[in-house]
């Protein structure tokens, strides 16, 4: 038996959990949970394998999706706190916290936006460039680690089916 094939065969956690709601209460229809079930479980689980990567880099894995942001968004590296928001899952007041974390850290400048001097656009600096292309190559290569499991047609026909399944939910 390969190690693809016996990571698929072994009953997890979520089968344990809809095997108890179908005797519990067999009234109920559970196997949406063998989807929904695992995917909250895997991005609990992927969080924290990726806030355990990060340490030792002085950010967690909120700052990193920040800084990531910028570095992504090209050369000047830097966007309002409107655009971040766009981008990144925070609220206001935390967007407003992790940018103040990060300039402590030295990650990341604030300047007024020539088109509305009231806001400040956060910028990565030298050191928050270098430290995101490090981090990021990380994150790459652990998230690569975690999907080897599939092949590439399945990797592609997993993201296909997220896609859609994101699709029918709210902003």
């Amino acid at each position: 038996m390969t190690r693809k094939q016996s990571k698929q065969a072994a009953p997890d956690l979520i089968d344990r959990l809809v095997a108890d709601w179908k005797r519990e209460r067999p009234d109920l229809d559970a196997s949406a949970m063998s989807v929904v079930g695992r995917i909250l479980h895997l991005g609990r689980l992927l969080e924290d394998a990726a806030s355990e990567g990060l340490r030792g880099t002085g950010i967690n894995y909120t700052d990193l999706d920040v800084l990531a942001t910028l570095r992504r968004s090209g050369a000047p590296y830097r966007l309002t706190p409107t655009a971040l928001r766009k981008s990144v899952l925070l609220t206001s007041g935390a967007m407003t916290a992790c940018l103040n974390r990060l300039e402590r850290a030295g990650l990341i400048s604030r300047n007024a936006v020539d088109e509305d001097r009231r806001s400040l656009a956060a910028a990565l600096t030298g050191k928050g460039l270098k430290l995101t292309d490090k981090a990021i190559a990380s994150r790459f290569e652990q998230a690569r680690q975690v999907v080897e499991v599939l092949s590439a047609g399945e990797r592609a026909e997993l993201a296909r089916l997220l896609r859609k399944l994101r699709s029918n939910l709210p902003s």
